[in-house]
């Protein structure tokens, strides 16, 4: 008998042509065709942090987030539970929540900045080591 303790951890699923596009094509290119993607609103919310563009990357980082909670939802998430980091299709909205959270701190916006952290360790403690590489 298995007894599961809280939540079970979501795995979003594999999405083929965002990430053949973030390979062959600049990241603006890849929100345009596809603004459900948490990745490509992600990696332009890097891109706008390291020409630093602080607000520039909130906001893309906002989007990201906000497009990773509705596929994280579409995918049986509850609202709370783990989204390991471990899942590659997992990243781009562990990225966008990542890079939210630091650009809240270089805007301060300090409230935002506890909410984003203890939510990013709630999804998966060891996601905030890996994106900080």
């Amino acid at each position: 008998m298995h007894i599961s303790i809280g939540p079970e951890s979501t795995y979003l699923p594999e999405d083929p042509e965002v990430d053949s596009l973030i390979a062959s094509q600049d990241p603006e290119t890849v929100a345009r065709v596809r603004p459900d993607s948490p990745l490509a609103w992600a990696v332009l919310a890097q891109d706008a942090w390291d020409h630093g563009d602080e607000l520039e990357s909130y906001a893309f980082a906002r989007v990201g987030y906000h497009r990773g909670l509705d596929l994280l939802r579409r995918n049986g998430w509850k609202g709370k539970g783990p989204v390991p980091y471990s899942h590659e299709p997992n990243r781009g909205f562990l990225q966008a929540l990542y890079c939210l959270g630091r650009a809240a701190e270089a805007i301060g916006e300090t409230d935002e900045v506890t909410r984003i952290s203890e939510f990013l360790d709630d999804c998966d403690p060891s996601a905030r080591a890996q994106l900080e590489k």
